[in-house]
């Protein structure tokens, strides 16, 4: 009895000893960013390395603590991301932990020079995941790493992390995950877009000016191909047209004078195709629920709707031509017309032209329906 007694003791030693490996959490250096820069000239890599140990982001009790956790950036170059990488292993302790990447930022360099070769690096890369959001910018990464969120919150405050799945956004551009961007880009009629993030220090003070963080536009890509920087207010207006859960305020003007504001959300986008055309034509129905937020001037609620049409309208077709012009196809009206018509499709890709011309889009009709008026009272 005695004897499986002290069997049983020694098995269960055994099983606990599994754990001993395991590393506490504030033992570990967290890598929650990667940024990457390329020298055209000497064909080489700079990568940084975000880095935040667990007081970074752990929630104090009775508050944040008085003095700030600095945020710790690293650097190295090399012919790939993996031997640049490779170099700061021996350089780092606490050791590096990459589970818990959030974001890749590259430069406009490498959008411009290398940015399908880093793409597919970055997706075979089995430390990083899938879900990870991708930025361009023109900043220097080491600068954009160094900057902490409003009120000295740390860095994984910062729009760098900002959550995409049900965060409702409101005049600002929604991050883009890596997969998400993966099918937009290998899709052969369709753009690909990527948010640019910059730095603003101008906006905040806190006795001195107070640098923040913000998406101003997207890296725009067709076919597998960077095409052009789409600027903050087209970006913010596609953005919300073609994404969910996200709202935009509109100035109405009469007689170019400011007439209201309205809140515009949930719009559904949808096309009509020509049956018969060899490429895309189409039609645009679209429609928009809005809400009244302030009132300016005495005017009629079927005045103000018929003039957020009319505005819609006119910012849609200019987004499309500047879409033909550049080659892009910013609503992704091709998307469906080559899965209906697969052997047009195969028709139109021997020719290799843009498949959208300008008069490809016959017409576009914009319904606005307003559903709270804010206590304003209007006489139809």
């Amino acid at each position: 009895m005695a004897r499986n007694v002290m069997l049983m003791i020694a098995v269960c030693c055994l099983m606990l000893s599994g754990c001993s490996g395991i590393k506490n959490i504030q033992d570990l250096t967290y890598i929650v960013s990667i940024g990457m820069d390329y020298d055209d000239e000497k064909e080489e890599y700079t990568v940084y390395l975000q880095g935040l140990n667990f007081l970074n982001v752990a929630k104090q009790e009775g508050g944040k603590s008085a003095e700030p956790v600095p945020i710790f950036v690293a650097s190295a170059k090399g012919e790939t991301l993996n031997l640049a990488v490779r170099k700061l292993y021996k350089m780092s302790e606490p050791p590096l932990y990459f589970g818990h990447i959030k974001t890749l930022v590259i430069t406009n360099r490498i959008v411009q020079h290398k940015f399908q070769e880093v793409v597919e690096e970055v997706g075979k890369n089995r430390s990083i995941r899938p879900t990870l959001h991708v930025v361009t910018t023109d900043e220097e990464i080491e600068e954009v790493f160094n900057i902490n969120a409003l009120f000295n919150y740390p860095a994984v405050y910062t729009v760098l992390f900002k959550k995409d799945t049900y965060e409702v956004a409101q005049n600002e551009i929604r991050p883009v995950p890596l997969m998400k961007f993966l099918r937009e880009y290998y899709e052969p009629m369709n753009a690909a877009k990527l948010p640019a993030v910059k730095i603003d220090k101008t906006s905040w003070k806190a006795e001195k000016d107070y640098p923040v963080l913000y998406f101003d536009g997207y890296s725009v890509f067709q076919n597998r191909k960077y095409m052009k920087e789409l600027g903050f207010e087209d970006s913010l207006f596609l953005n919300w047209l073609m994404e969910k859960y996200i709202a935009i305020d509109e100035r109405v003007d009469v007689e170019g004078k400011l007439a209201a504001a309205v809140k515009l959300e949930s719009p559904k986008l949808k096309f009509k195709y020509d049956e018969d055309s060899a490429n895309p034509k189409f039609s645009i129905d679209l429609s928009i629920r809005a809400d009244l937020l302030e009132q300016v001037q005495d005017s009629s609620m079927n005045r103000l709707t018929s003039l957020v049409e009319e505005e819609i309208k006119t910012k849609l077709r200019t987004l499309y031509l500047d879409g033909v012009e550049n080659k892009i196809d910013y609503l992704n009206a091709g998307e469906k017309w080559f899965r209906m018509h697969p052997e047009k499709f195969a028709e139109l890709e021997k020719t290799g032209n843009f498949y959208l011309e300008k008069d490809s889009l016959t017409d576009i009709q914009v319904k606005v329906q307003v559903f709270n008026f804010n206590s304003y009272k209007y006489k139809e």
